[in-house]
């Protein structure tokens, strides 16, 4: 019964997914070229909060846990474990006052999707080249220097690909080394994310309704004589324990 309303409610969700894209691509693009990066910002918090709405045409619950703890005004790395295509949204619009960014394929910011594409050419995201290590390495350092410099965020999912059975991967440092690298003083905090996997548990289409989905900000990691490594292997233990539980 649940699989056969997916395939009636998917429609909705996508078309409401794909309006809230191309209405925003123009806006995004006005933002920019009249308010620079701050206007711009706002253009992109706003679309995913209605990416976060597209959720209830699937008759979907969306509970974000907040941390009000986390102080704002230095950098910050999110690591997250990584369970569908729609974790990211809600990650952008409800922790928008970090000015997190992500570490993203470059070939998304050079397949023309409508607003996502453009948010990630001008929007300051790391957009990498797996097959070229100079090119990404570079990237992932600018991305470090904005973060010194302007007090950005990023999001990190060091799985590196998805999970489709909500069993977490194991995490790799990847990216984050470098982070850390630039920023040593930078906080730590894990995102633990639960239930997004079955939203796709019958692949893009149907998507699964009725899904309640959650993402939990815990507290930030005591990094205290860690190196990379051991770091990652506590956001992970960390996340584990909540995500498996």
């Amino acid at each position: 019964m649940r699989k056969a309303l997916g395939y009636i409610l998917t429609p909705i969700f996508y078309i409401c997914f794909a309006v809230s894209l191309l209405i925003f691509h123009p806006i995004q693009w006005l933002c920019f070229k009249l308010g620079g990066y701050a206007m711009h910002k706002k253009s992109v918090d706003l679309l995913n909060g209605f990416l976060v709405a597209c959720n209830y045409t699937l008759f979907n619950r969306t509970r974000f846990i907040d941390n009000k703890s986390i102080p704002t005004g230095r950098p910050v790395i999110f690591v997250a474990n990584h369970q569908s295509t729609f974790d990211i949204p809600p990650m952008i619009y409800f922790l928008r006052r970090f000015h997190g960014k992500f570490i993203s394929k470059i070939e998304l910011a050079k397949a023309g999707i409508p607003s996502i594409s453009y948010n990630l050419v001008h929007g300051g995201a790391a957009n990498i080249d797996r097959k070229d290590p100079k090119q990404s390495i570079a990237e992932i350092l600018k991305l470090a220097n904005n973060m010194k410099t302007k007090n950005w965020s990023a999001f990190i999912f060091p799985e590196g690909t998805r999970t489709k059975t909500g069993k977490m991967k194991a995490f790799s440092v990847g990216g984050i080394a470098t982070l850390l690298k630039k920023n040593p003083n930078a906080l730590v905090v894990p995102i633990a994310i639960k239930g997004s996997y079955l939203m796709v548990k019958y692949g893009m289409y149907p998507l699964r309704p009725f899904t309640s989905m959650s993402w939990e900000v815990l507290n930030p990691l005591d990094t205290t004589g860690l190196n990379a490594e051991e770091i990652v292997k506590k956001a992970e233990e960390v996340i584990k324990e909540k995500v498996e539980a």
